[in-house]
């Protein structure tokens, strides 16, 4: 069993209103729940700690007694304190994985948890504040955002008749805002009518109805790997079967895509056209036609997240696959939350007339509507002028700051995958296993993202990716090539 490294552990703060004892618990609680410290490892010993902690080893035994105390760890004489398995309970008469006939737990314990998607997203939420520290971060940090943007949009919205705001909604969402978004998707060369959109609560929800309404227990549905991670739980739920397609520098592996589409026969296909979330491709027209002429061959509907397509500039070698199919096949989404505010979540469906409607059925069937007061703080934003500047804004920081972040990772020990000319995110070879990588930056107080969270199997891998915005902390290469660097020589 491991042992946690000392060296990446932040001393307690100091707080009037609590001990150090306290603190210490705190702290292992904190790294407990947040799933660093994993059931079955080994705790740093009284002395280690003490010294690094600089507090009393009576301290540190107290604290560790309390944690046993409260269920956190075990105490093993002669060896140490250990993280204990923390059992879910299971609901009467409900048959969970690992219990019998009668929903009782079974007696052999499940096995040690891993870095998970809730605890990246849980851990994205804590390091909202300090993105400097947080290059796993999905997100742009606040201070490249233009709050008083949306906060002009209130003011406007504010001036209004306050009886616009009291009623229910429509199911498609706000005609107007619906009504703008064909309009923009013209300047992509997608037709589109106010009745083929329906407004969401961001591509998360999007996922979700389309995986409700088209999905069923057995049912392929074929996604990149790597890929954005969020869906992956959204179609198992629905009982599907995930297949990856690799990706190449150049984009989808289509080889294996054609074959994974002629022997599994999936019902959906998900992909990022621009900029794909984590390896930056973006698909050429010859792979955009191929990947339609398969659709159509194997009977299957695309669906086209293309969050990110905003701080891609025009002219730039990329081709969304609406545009060539006109929403026949195509299920195009789109969102607001990447180049706006994370919590603005606002986004779209674009599809065929009928896909819309049950789509918009679905989504009252789920929640009702989609927050009205927000649609139309976003209609204020896309019509008064001020968008279109605040996305150039946006990529042309992003272009000052993609080289040297690569850079850096390179002489840091990283292989790149490919050198996007656009885009938030870099995919790199680390060389070491990802996950280890990630609980050691979490001690080093760095939010990173393993690779494996990418993968619909989560697979180990040694893959990382890296948000450009967020690789500006003084101290990260020195961490990342002290690790890598260390482990080198281990091995």
């Amino acid at each position: 069993m491991s042992s946690v490294p000392l060296d990446q552990i932040p001393a307690p703060h100091d707080a009037a209103t609590t001990t150090l004892v306290d603190q210490l618990v705190q702290w292992g609680r904190r790294r407990i729940e947040e799933r660093v410290f994993r059931p079955g490892m080994r705790m740093p010993s009284i002395r280690k700690l003490a010294l690094d902690k600089g507090v009393s080893r009576f301290t540190v035994v107290e604290a560790y007694e309390r944690l046993v105390a409260q269920g956190y760890l075990d105490s093993r004489r002669g060896s140490g304190f250990y993280v204990r398995e923390r059992l879910a309970a299971v609901a009467p008469l409900e048959r969970g994985p690992g219990a019998d006939a009668n929903g009782n737990a079974a007696a052999e314990p499940a096995p040690p948890p891993t870095l998970d998607v809730v605890w990246l997203l849980r851990n994205m939420l804590h390091s909202s504040t300090h993105p400097e520290t947080g290059p796993g971060l999905g997100y742009l940090p606040a201070r490249w955002l233009d709050g008083e943007l949306l906060a002009g949009a209130m003011r406007s919205l504010g001036r209004q008749s306050g009886s616009q705001l009291l009623g229910f909604g429509s199911p498609q969402g706000f005609l107007p805002l619906r009504q703008q978004l064909q309009t923009r998707l013209a300047e992509f060369e997608i037709g589109a009518t106010p009745e083929q959109f329906v407004m969401v609560s961001g591509v998360t929800q999007a996922i979700d109805l389309l995986a409700r309404l088209y999905v069923r227990p057995g049912d392929t549905v074929v996604v990149g790997d790597p890929a954005w991670f969020q869906m992956f739980s959204r179609f198992v739920s629905q009982g599907a079967r995930l297949l990856g397609v690799p990706y190449t520098p150049e984009g989808p592996d289509l080889d294996a895509l054609e074959t994974l589409v002629a022997t599994w026969r999936p019902k959906l296909l998900v992909i990022n056209s621009v900029l794909q979330n984590p390896t930056g491709t973006s698909l050429t027209a010859a792979q955009a036609f191929r990947i339609l002429r398969l659709a159509e061959q194997y009977d299957f509907l695309v669906v086209e997240d293309d969050i990110y397509g905003d701080l891609c500039p025009a002219g730039y070698p990329a081709t969304r696959l609406a545009s060539l199919d006109q929403l026949r096949r195509v299920i195009y989404l789109g969102s607001f939350s990447k180049t706006l505010a994370p919590n603005l979540r606002v986004g779209f469906i674009a599809s065929a007339l009928d896909v819309a409607q049950a789509v918009a059925d679905q989504k009252m069937l789920v929640g009702m509507t989609s927050p009205e007061l927000n649609e139309r703080v976003l209609f204020r934003v896309l019509t008064e002028g001020h968008y279109r500047r605040h996305v150039e804004r946006l990529r042309a920081r992003l272009d000052s700051v993609r080289d040297k972040a690569a850079r850096m990772l390179e002489r840091a020990g990283c292989r790149i995958f490919v050198a996007p000319g656009a885009g938030m995110f870099l995919w790199a070879d680390t060389g070491v296993d990802a996950d280890a990588l990630t609980a050691a930056g979490h001690e080093a107080g760095f939010l990173l993202t393993p690779g494996s969270l990418f993968s619909p199997h989560q697979s180990p891998t040694t893959w990382m990716r890296f948000n450009i915005a967020n690789c500006g902390d003084p101290a990260l290469p020195a961490f990342l090539a002290g690790y890598l660097d260390g482990v080198a020589r281990r091995a």
